[in-house]
């Protein structure tokens, strides 16, 4: 019987060997990945607290954050406040600096009680891989934010 091929056309041993490379190259990729996000991360933080502390300066009261339903049917009251990002009220950078995408899942519960909502890493560009003309550079958004547009 002849051993398993795999997609390459190897077999035995050197298909194990390819499987393997593969596996690493992967892992390898996920990694950077990681990386590449994390250091995206922390300098949307460092833009993020810079709002906050500008926000703060010019008087600029935060609100109470209201989350969506994934449907967009219903609101649903949070502890948060801060300042909303985009027009449609989806993510916002709350008083703590920390930013939040306000979707959640519908409740019942949800709308009696309100909901809580967990802070997100945050993006350099908010609506990123969106249709044309949905993504906006944070930097810009918390420049609109700012200048009361």
């Amino acid at each position: 019987m002849a051993p398993a091929a795999d997609p390459s056309g190897r077999s035995g041993s050197a298909a194990d060997d390819w499987r393997r490379q593969r596996t690493e190259a992967a892992a390898h990729q996920q990694r950077e990945l990681d990386r590449q996000r994390a250091r995206e991360s922390s300098a949307a933080r460092a833009l993020l607290a810079d709002f906050v502390a500008r926000a703060r300066e010019r008087g600029l009261a935060p609100e109470p954050l209201r989350a969506r339903s994934f449907d967009g049917s219903t609101t649903y009251r949070t502890p948060l406040t801060g300042w909303y990002l985009r027009r449609n009220r989806s993510v916002a950078v709350g008083e703590d600096g920390e930013f939040y995408v306000l979707s959640v899942p519908g409740s019942v519960l949800g709308r009696l009680r309100g909901v809580s909502v967990e802070p997100s890493d945050p993006p350099l560009v908010l609506g990123k891989g969106g249709r044309d003309g949905e993504s906006i550079d944070l930097a810009d958004a918390l420049s609109l934010v700012l200048d009361g547009a």
